[in-house]
């Protein structure tokens, strides 16, 4: 919003801030392992067009002018888009993801193709070293993954490369690398962002969404990107509308804390996360130690994303492609995503329907629910993900339960944990509630400046 302001004023050049990002991007994107490929062709000459738009008075609204990134797995015309995975490296798109238009049409400068974990994850990697990028790092402290499966997003938020970017989550990926990276990131409700032309991992779980510096931020950007498009039959009739930031909230939140999402936590993500809450105080009414619904979450969202996983790259599969991957445990779970009998499948996908009978039951109660976003900082870098902390638990399965059913999330950053490393405070919410969600982020953003810190520069 701030830049936008420099922009329309005239006291700050499109052409000039996209030159800033492109060249952070090249020069600093390459530490994190952050940038697939830089599209520097493309965004000077949606930077010069913004430019000239807005000297003639034509203002698209406050994403015109602004350099964002997006996760590879977005299809953008005559760019590489690579999935992040070495056997689609030079795979190529004749059109533009939906996604990637409304951004444009609202005058956003694409500048980049950002990394991400290979096949966004579904052929069950297990350690951070699984793009042919390398191992994607958070800004914070580069021995430690920047999380996935949209690490580059998160890394490049972070470390000021973009303005904002677009991540993917089909059971954590937006949340996690917000987390690790210290950005705010938003899961919307499923369908309310078409996914035409994004790589489909699990057709029933996929969702595209903002990561941003902050709340306010991530609403003006999907107010561009939500709405029912035509070329995907899971987008709803539903847009998005964020005016001028969160409008003053006239009764306070009740938001409910699960019973044992803290307690076998690390100690600082515990000690964040109540410090979260208390600044919020007069704003929130906080109900502790809430039963979360005792169904097979974990199970139910591993069976999913395994067979439509398999389905969506059978072909990659079948022909030993996934010989190719850089995760050896991607050669042999794609095979055994195959072997996962269909009466699993469908029972997960049969139990959804009381999943999200149970949830609508505990949201009639509350606004939102709210955990640490993840149990731990950023797992290290260069460890199996099963070595990294041993007996450490997030508690109830909130992430797989908030993707079964569709509802939306929101990450903020909320302090420091070990090595120097992001902790944050996650929301989740109803279906189509993130103006709450969003409301929740700016009224704690007015109160603190965790989303204003930024990691140190790269030696």
């Amino acid at each position: 919003r701030t830049l936008a302001a420099r922009l329309r004023a005239g006291t700050l050049s499109p052409v000039a801030l996209a030159e800033l990002s492109l060249h952070r991007l090249e020069t600093i994107g390459p530490h994190y392992n952050a940038v697939v490929t830089v599209t520097r062709e493309r965004a000077l000459a949606e930077a010069r067009q913004a430019e000239a738009e807005l000297k003639a008075g034509r203002s698209r609204g406050p994403l015109h002018g602004i350099p964002y990134g997006v996760k590879d797995l977005l299809a953008t015309k005559g760019i590489p888009t690579t999935w992040g995975a070495e056997p689609y490296r030079d795979q190529v798109f004749d059109f533009d993801a939906t996604v990637i238009t409304r951004l444009r049409e609202a005058g956003a400068v694409l500048c980049a193709k950002l990394a991400m974990v290979e096949l966004a994850g579904g052929m069950g990697y297990d350690r951070a070293d699984a793009s042919f990028t390398g191992p994607g790092l958070t800004p914070w402290n580069t021995g430690f993954w920047s999380g996935g499966s949209s690490s580059g997003p998160g890394a490049a938020v972070s470390a000021r490369l973009v303005s904002f970017a677009i991540g993917s989550e089909t059971s954590g990926s937006i949340l996690t690398p917000s987390s690790y990276c210290g950005v705010t990131g938003l899961r919307p409700t499923y369908g309310l962002v078409s996914r035409h032309g994004a790589m489909a991992l699990s057709w029933t779980l996929d969702k595209l969404g903002p990561m941003t510096h902050c709340a306010d931020d991530a609403g003006l950007v999907l107010a561009a990107i939500a709405g029912h498009d035509p070329a995907d039959a899971s987008s709803v009739a539903k847009g998005f509308a964020w005016g001028s930031g969160a409008a003053p909230h006239a009764k306070r939140w009740r938001i409910a804390v699960p019973k044992g999402c803290v307690e076998k936590v690390q100690p600082a993500v515990r000690e964040n996360f109540e410090a979260a809450l208390k600044v919020l105080g007069d704003r929130v009414e906080v109900t502790r130690d809430v039963e979360f619904p005792d169904l097979p979450w974990g199970p139910a969202v591993s069976a999913i994303v395994g067979c439509e996983g398999a389905s969506a790259f059978l072909d990659l599969i079948e022909s030993g492609g996934v010989a190719k991957l850089r995760c050896p445990a991607d050669h042999t779970g794609a095979y055994a995503n195959l072997m996962t009998p269909a009466v699993d499948y469908l029972q997960a996908m049969r139990l959804r329907g009381r999943m999200r009978a149970a949830m609508a039951t505990l949201f009639e109660r509350f606004d939102a629910i709210a955990t640490p976003g993840r149990g731990t900082v950023a797992y290290p870098a260069d460890k199996s993900f099963a070595e990294a902390y041993p007996g450490i638990s997030s508690g109830p399965p909130v992430i797989p339960a908030g993707n079964l059913t569709g509802c939306p999330a929101i990450a903020l950053h909320d302090g420091f944990g070990e090595n120097g490393l992001p902790t944050s405070i996650a929301f989740l919410g109803a279906p189509f509630s993130e103006r709450t969600l969003l409301e929740l982020g700016v009224a704690y953003q007015g109160r603190t400046d965790w989303h204003q810190r930024r990691p140190p520069q790269p030696k």
